[in-house]
Order: structure tokens, then sequence, then C-alpha cells
């Protein structure tokens, strides 16, 4: 009887495990997409897309949003943010209507909106909406014919988007879902007036999302987005760069950046990997694009100025892989998404930390891994220092002795001056066998010094870090990249050059090659022996700042080979006193370990780190570097309220300029309303904003005016109701071109498209008049047909064709 009970209870337990274990089987995955409640034809979108688990970013602002909350997210580069509110996008809209456009997105750059295009044709791929692009640089009647088409989601750019809005005097009422996507590049000043007058045309029901890789943490900067009640989601601030990203700086003259350039990537990067070149000026793009083909290499590039059709073709090239180097200026540092990228270059260094953020981000994403090579000159070390005080870094210099570090991640050191000189010459014999390359170098000079006028002026902390940095002469030494190569710059040779470079000579000019009856070197005699102890005092000082220097940067062995490496206990105090000095200590001052400090001032420490409050917050450099250009701050003091009006009896100096029409200079008058217009909401636009080309289309394509009135609400409602959920996603108004769109729609349906604009279904009824017009000319076409037939068939020698055939019926 035991047995027996024993046995049925093992049966029931294996049958109960086994149900368990079907159950889990059955069961979706916790944390899913299948778990959001997402709709069936969205959910298919979304698993035909490839996406499985959600990131992070998707996981906190998919469900926030589904709510209709307002929501500012940031998350670092290649977290999917692009897919964390197209998602979202499709399952509130679910499917096609004709009450207008329901869902915007707008983008900084043109290639990052074809990019979200390309995204939402395949995550709503099964859901039967319609979308158009609107971008500057396309054809306006395109963009027209496309809005007339009903669209549910609009795809823009804001200056263009303004453009046609105002032509079409549209109102975007039936908008309730909005997207700022890379919102602080949106909202710096210059697109401020275009996004004023968009969003005065958004209903305040509408539901805003902010998206970007660097967001700062106070919205008051964002207030103009009409955000409501919004819901802040800030993901890796700390960890801003992926941990599959290699650092890598480079310390060189600026006449050798093309000789370094070019050897990475001929003997560094490899062949099969494709490298994005950022450079300063569409200058500098032009010339290096033209230098990297003339030595060899498989080479393209983008500007902003480029002819749209050519950026489209360029960009298609090397997303193709048919050419492996891009070069481009700061267009492409937003959001392009180019799935097999491995390098990026920054040939000249970027002046915003967020910057180098958005350029860095190209590589490392999605779970793969990627290196990125910094050139930096003299005259960029102070934005050095700005990047790693807003990354939270040490600064890590190579030190100079032969023990190199094994990691390459991170480091600033040089390259060896030999592997230059080759390709340097290289360079310099292409350059004179090139007649353009020679009037392009003069070109690029004139324009990087109007580029360093215009850039940010980087922090004047990190200034003075670099003024003692050059008054120590503190030396780097051979990058780890190269220390297994066989370069001559090793062991005594190095040392030699360090000394060349750090030789200062003691003689002044006018003591040297000088005679007795020069009275220049009796001067320098008397002087030297009137100050020779003030001299040594300020070598001692010198050598004194040095030490303090190297410890408070956090590196070791920066000095001479000869001073001793400091032990892990007191790099660990170093380095978090580091942190303590960039954010909040303006001076440098040597530093001690705080037990040592406490010995030689002989009493406790008395700050409370309970109730202590420093000068400034602990993430003041981080988010300083987030800030958007116009911040919140600099408007309020900008904005002075003046009581006693002191000014008002001083003349404003007005300004002359020529006029190439008059052949004279004249006087700006100051009027600003001179070729601005006032729209509805008091804003003044540019007055190139209307030019009638709305109304010439209208006339010429015979199209009634785009009812944006909520008139017809219901009966949109029921056309989307009787069709049902589900469908092919098109892009609507670039049928014609193929561009983007190209392969998204079948030959059937562009068949069927052709043949209603022949039958004359998709314009407006003709009148009689019309009919009877079209008919009479083609009448006349046949009759004129007919006579031709006949002359050409007297001349052959036959009857004509009326004739033959009554011959026939007798």
């Amino acid at each position: 009887m035991n047995e027996e009970q024993d046995q049925s209870e093992d049966s029931e337990g294996e049958m109960a495990s086994a149900k368990k274990l079907a159950a889990i089987k059955n069961k979706k995955k916790s944390g899913g997409f299948q778990s959001m409640g997402l709709s069936h034809h969205v959910l298919k979108g979304v698993l035909r897309r490839g996406y499985k688990v959600p990131t992070p970013i998707q996981r906190k602002t998919i469900p926030v949003i589904l709510e209709g909350k307002d929501v500012v997210a940031m998350a670092r580069t290649g977290s999917g943010k692009t897919a964390a509110f197209l998602v979202p996008m499709f399952e509130r809209l679910k499917t096609h209507s004709t009450s207008g456009i329901r869902a915007m997105i707008l983008s900084p750059t043109r290639e990052l909106a074809l990019q979200t295009l390309k995204f939402a044709k395949e995550i709503g791929k099964f859901t039967g909406l319609k979308a158009a692009v609107i971008l500057g640089g396309d054809r306006m009647d395109d963009q027209f014919a496309a809005l007339h088409d009903h669209p549910d989601i609009l795809i823009a750019t804001p200056g263009r988007l303004l453009h046609v809005l105002v032509e079409m005097g549209m109102k975007l009422k039936a908008v309730e879902y909005i997207v700022f996507d890379e919102a602080d590049r949106l909202f710096e000043m210059g697109f401020q007036d275009q996004l004023q007058e968009i969003i005065h045309r958004l209903p305040d029901s509408r539901q805003t999302l902010l998206f970007s890789a660097t967001l700062p943490k106070s919205l008051v900067e964002f207030a103009r987005a009409g955000l409501t009640d919004p819901t802040l989601i800030r993901l890796d601030v700390d960890t801003k760069l992926s941990e599959n990203l290699q650092l890598s700086f480079f310390s060189c003259r600026d006449s050798d950046k093309c000789a370094l350039l070019l050897y990475l990537l001929k003997h560094i990067i490899k062949p099969n990997e494709q490298t994005v070149v950022f450079a300063a000026t569409k200058h500098h793009v032009e010339f290096l694009h033209l230098l990297l083909t003339l030595c060899g290499l498989s080479v393209t590039y983008i500007y902003s100025s480029l002819d749209p059709a050519a950026r489209k073709i360029n960009a298609a090239k090397f997303s193709l892989g048919k050419c492996k180097v891009l070069i481009v200026t700061d267009l492409a540092a937003r959001g392009i998404d180019v799935p097999l990228l491995d390098n990026v270059i920054n040939f000249h260094f970027p002046a915003k930390p967020k910057l180098f953020v958005h350029r860095v981000g190209r590589v490392a994403r999605a779970g793969r891994s990627g290196i990125a090579y910094s050139l930096i000159a003299a005259d960029e070390m102070a934005h050095f220092i700005d990047l790693h005080v807003f990354l939270g870094r040490p600064v890590k210099l190579v030190p100079l002795t032969q023990n190199t570090p094994v990691d390459e991640d991170g480091w600033f050191g040089e390259v060896p001056q030999s592997l230059l000189d080759d390709q340097d010459t290289e360079v310099c014999h292409v350059v004179k066998e090139s007649v353009e390359l020679s009037g392009l170098v003069k070109v690029c000079s004139n324009a990087y010094k109007k580029y360093s006028k215009s850039r940010p002026n980087s922090a004047n902390e990190s200034v003075k870090r670099v003024k003692e940095l050059v008054e120590n002469a503190v030396k780097v030494g051979i990058h780890p990249m190269f220390s297994k190569l066989d370069v001559d710059e090793k062991g005594a040779r190095l040392d030699m050059l360090n000394a060349l470079k750090n030789y200062r000579p003691k003689t002044t000019i006018f003591e040297i090659n000088s005679t007795t009856k020069k009275a220049g070197l009796a001067v320098m005699k008397a002087k030297r022996e009137l100050h020779e102890q003030i001299i040594i005092n300020n070598e001692a000082k010198r050598k004194e700042k040095e030490e303090s220097l190297q410890a408070s940067l956090g590196l070791s062995n920066v000095g001479a080979s000869k001073r001793k490496i400091s032990d892990e206990a007191d790099q660990k105090e170093i380095e978090s006193v580091f942190d303590h000095v960039v954010s909040s200590c303006s001076k440098q001052t040597k530093v001690e370990p705080p037990a040592k400090k406490k010995m030689k001032l002989g009493v406790e420490e008395v700050k409370d780190k309970e109730n202590y409050i420093q000068y400034r917050p602990s993430d003041y450099a981080t988010e300083k570097g987030l800030n958007v250009g116009n911040s919140f701050e600099k408007q309020a003091t900008s904005a002075v309220l003046d009581f006693t009006n002191e000014d008002e009896n001083k003349t404003v100096k007005k300004k002359r300029y020529w006029d190439r029409k008059k052949k004279k200079f004249v006087t700006d008058s100051g009027d600003q309303q001179k070729k601005r217009i006032k729209t509805e909401s008091g804003n003044w636009i540019s007055a190139s904003y209307k030019s009638n080309a709305y109304n010439e289309w209208k006339r010429a394509t015979k199209f009634a005016d785009l009812d944006d009135d909520d008139d017809n609400d219901g009966e949109s409602e029921k056309k989307s109701s009787f069709k049902g959920q589900g469908g092919k996603f098109s892009v609507v108004g670039m049928k014609r071109r193929h561009w983007h769109t190209k392969g998204s729609e079948d030959q059937a349906s562009s068949r069927q498209n052709k043949m209603k604009y022949k039958k004359g279904k998709m314009g407006e009824l003709k009148s009689a008049d019309q009919i009877l017009k079209n008919r009479r000319r083609k009448a006349k076409i046949q009759n004129f047909q007919k006579y031709r037939e006949n002359v050409r068939a007297k001349k052959q020698g036959k009857p004509p064709k009326g004739k033959q055939s009554k011959g026939k019926g007798r």
C-alpha cells in the first residue's frame, strides 16, 4: 500500500511539473513587447522588424506614452529611441483616417527625417496608415499633393514645413501626437521662429514628446514646446558613451593632421571596415575628399549645402558599402544609423562635449563594438579638457617612460614622427601635382580661421589647465597603439627628442653674437645680477607647480622618468579629489591626503557631510554641457527692466552697407518688418514664406482647397471603421520620383494609380466646355494622322485607305 501511494504521489508530481513546463512554454515572455498590450498589427510589425526584447529606454517610455502623458526622454545613442516613439504612435493611430494629419515628427536634418521614415515603414508595415515627408530641397508641388491625400503621419524638417503651412494657410487642428526628435538641437536659436509658429498652429490637447541623447535636467528650456505635466526619463546619465566604444586621442600639429588621417585609413583601419570622418567646414570636406581620392581610397562626402539629390546618392553609396569612407560635417552627427559602421575619426575636435557624444555615438550601437579616433591640435586642448570634465573621467596622458600601458582605451598620446614624415611626403606630392588641391589649401586655411572665431569658447578652468601644461613643458609619450611598431622614437632617441623639445636657451637675443661695443650685453649682465635670486625662486615654484598639476589631473609618470609611481591607495584619493576640484574649486593646489591635512592642522574635520551644501551641485559640469544654446538662464540675464531710461537721449549708430543694385553705400534703417510678414500668431517671419506657390499649383492642377476644418470627423470615422484595421503602410507624394519609398509599393498598385490619373478620377470633374474642347482636339489629331497616311500611301503607289475599303465592299 505504501509503495502504491508513493507511486501515485510521484506520478501526480510529474504531472504537475509537466503542466508547469507547458504553461511556461506557452506563456508570453514577461517584460517583452507582448506584455505591453499592443494591437495585433503593431506587434506583428515590431516582431517582423526583429525586435524581440525592448531596450531600457523602450521599456521605460512606451507604457508612459501609451497612458497619454507628455514625456521628455534621454538615453545614449544607439539605445532604440526611434522605436520608443514610433510604436506608441502606431498604437494610438491604429488605422487610416481622412480627418487630416494626426501625428507629426520633427527632425533637425534631412537625413534623420528619411531614416525615421524608413523605420516607420518597417514597424508600421501592417497598419494601413499613410505618411508624408516634407523636406527642404524637394519639389513643393509634390508636397502640396501629398498633404491633399490626407496622410496620417507627417515627418518633416521645421523650415520647409513652416513654408508649406504658410503657403497653404493650414492649421494642424487634428494633430494629437507630436515628437521633437533631437529636441535640444531643434530648440536652439536656429529654429526658434519656425518652431514658435508651428507650435501655435497645434491644438492644446496634443501629446508632446521630446527625445535626444543629450537633454538637460531643467525642463524650463523646453517650455515653448507646450509640455503639460511632463514625465522626465533620463537613462545613461553617468555612462553617456557605450561600454563597447574605445576612445583614442592623438596629439599632433595642425599641419600633420592630413598625414595622420592617411596613415590611420591605410595602416590602422582594416580595408573592409567603414569609417566616418568629421571635419569642421565644407571646404575641409571637399579638400579631404579630393586628397584621399587621389591617394587611392574609396571616399564619398556630404555637407549641408550640397544638392539634395547628391546628398542622397552619396549617403546611399556609403550605406550600401560601395564607399568605405564618408567625410561629413556635423550634419551627420545626430541620429544617423549606419548598421555596419566600425570607426569614427574626429579630424577636427568638436567644440561642445555633447557634440562629441553624438559624433562617436554613430559607432558601438545595438551591442556592436567600435573605435573613435580624435586628432587634437594645440588650439583644441582646452576643448579636450572640457570633454573629460563633462564625462567625469580623468585625463589619461601617456607617460614618457618605456613602460607603456597595456590598455589602449582613453589614452592621450603622440604619434611617432617617423610615421608622419612618410605620409606627409605623399600628401605634399599629391597636393603639388593637383592644381585644384593647391587652390583649396588657402581656402581651408581661411575657413578654419573663421570657424575658430565662431566656435564656442571652452571653460576658463580648462584654459588655465592647458596654459599650466604648456608653461611646465609637460610632454606625453607615444600612444599605446604604436607601441608594437618598430619606430625610431624609442629609448635614447626618444629621450633626446624630448630633451630638444623641452630645451629653453638661457641666453637672450641681446647676448647672442654680441660684442662689447653693443650696449645690450651690458644691460643684460646688470639685469641678471639684479634679478638672479628671483629667477631661481621662480624656477623652484615652477617645479613645485608641475608636481601639483600632475597630482590634480590624476596622472602618473607624466614628468621625468626618474619620478616614482604612486601606489594604488594614493591614486584613488587623487581621483576623488579631482572630481571635487573640477566641479567647485577654481585654483589648483597641491593635493595631499586628508589624513595628512588633519595632522598639519591639528584639528578634526568640522564638515558635516549630511547637512553640507556644496557651492555647485555634483552634476554641474554635466548639466552645463547639456544646456541648449538659448537657455532660460541666458534669456533671463539679458532681460533687463530699466526704470531710469538713461539711454533715451543716446543716438543709435546706424549701419552702412554696400548695395549692389544702387552701386553705393546705403544706411540700414533698422526696420525689421520690411521683408517680414506677420502671421496669425503675431510672430514675424520672413516674407519668402509666402510666395503664392500654392495658388499657382491649385490653378494648374485644378485641386480644390484643402478642408482643414473638423466638420467631416464623423464621415472620416465611418470610412476608417468601414475599412477595418490592417493594410499596407504607404508614403504619399513621392510615387512619381520613387525616392526613399522605392520598393514600398508594388507594381500593380502603381499601375492602378496611373490608370486613375488617366481616367481623371484623382482630379476635379471637367466642365462641358472642357470636354468638348478635348474632343475637338482629339478629332483634329486623328484627321491629321489619316491625312499623313494617305500622303505616304500615294508616294508608295498604293491606293488610299478609304478608296481601298470601298472597292472591297463592292
